[in-house]
């Protein structure tokens, strides 16, 4: 059994100028124990995605349409008591800002067991102690962190805190948004080790939302590469960097910088459309080199190119539309 599967998932946001298409249409899978990872240049619709998945879409966003599974439960339709039980045990979230996450006036310890005692009302406080202080272990912190404010931590030990705070259930799924990106290169690697070992040891499944496709190449298992809202490719992480078939994929790929070679960052042309404003056809069509007339007129629909290759592109050969659990 799949612990994610998203079928059709559309969300908009109302504006006074129009719709804007923040996600279109996105069918998507996750195995258990499988690290997916979610890219895309800023405003393509990653975070949008999980916060759907989540179901915390804030005004003026809106899910209009899409079905969400979280292992045997359909989390689509469920009030907010449901839903209140199923955050923090089926799914949880490590946010990008740490800092804006833990509340600044309460101690590291309070506010782990605030999460925990919240689901688990009979649980002891001697056993909630003791949970925080093997969380926090987990996590390559130390005890004495339990008693310390958020301003008195780093920015990788704040991370880290997410991280426990996010698995003191034992979810079977995490979403990490954009975990590193606010750290420095050192503490990035250990924040991403910290999830690989949190994922070994666990077997949990993990959405990473990222722009650094240097660290996917490490980290996952496959990538979803994502344009103006729009799924462009999927494929393991390994088919993906050696043979990539979608134009906005390679772009993404040539922007790496190189320790092998001296060579001109890649630069994309163009701007991305008015997302108030989808144009007929492919929506990769104003910033590609290869576009045609029949990507002019006609949306590309998501293929499988190859097992487990799936691209939206004219240029590939036509395959069968892929299911949600593909």
């Amino acid at each position: 059994m799949s612990v994610l599967r998203i079928q059709d998932l559309n969300v908009h946001y109302e504006t006074n100028r129009g719709t804007v298409v923040a996600v279109k249409d996105m069918n998507l899978s996750i195995e258990s124990r499988e690290m997916v990872g979610l890219v895309g240049e800023s405003g393509c619709g990653k975070t949008t995605a999980a916060m759907a998945i989540l179901r915390l879409v804030q005004p003026p966003g809106k899910i209009v349409k899409g079905t969400v599974w979280i292992e045997d439960t359909n989390i689509s339709h469920l009030d907010k008591e449901a839903l209140r039980e199923v955050r923090w045990r089926k799914l949880a979230l490590i946010p990008q800002g740490a800092m804006n996450s833990l509340n600044p006036v309460m101690r590291i310890r309070v506010q782990m067991a605030d999460v925990i005692k919240t689901h688990e009302k009979r649980i002891s406080g001697e056993a909630v102690q003791a949970r925080i202080r093997s969380l926090l272990r987990s996590v390559d912190l130390p005890e004495r962190v339990a008693s310390m404010y958020p301003h008195e931590l780093s920015g990788g030990m704040k991370q880290r805190v997410c991280i426990a705070m996010a698995i003191s259930l034992n979810p079977p799924l995490l979403i990490a948004d954009e975990p590193t990106s606010a750290l420095d290169v050192v503490v990035q690697r250990r924040v991403a080790r910290t999830l690989l070992q949190i994922k070994d040891r666990m077997g949990v499944s993990l959405i990473l939302i990222g722009h650094d496709m240097g660290l996917m190449a490490q980290l996952v298992d496959r990538i979803v590469v994502m344009y103006a809202g729009h799924v462009a490719e999927i494929a393991p992480v390994k088919d993906l960097f050696t043979q990539p078939r979608h134009p906005y994929t390679c772009l993404l790929i040539e922007s790496v910088p190189s320790i092998k070679e001296r060579k001109p960052l890649k630069i994309t042309e163009g701007l991305t459309h008015d997302l108030r404003e989808q144009p007929p056809g492919c929506v990769f069509q104003y910033r590609c080199n290869h576009a045609t007339e029949h990507c002019r007129c006609e949306s590309p629909v998501l293929r499988q190119t190859t097992p487990g290759h799936w691209v939206a592109c004219h240029r590939e050969s036509s395959q069968p539309t892929p299911e949600a659990d593909s």
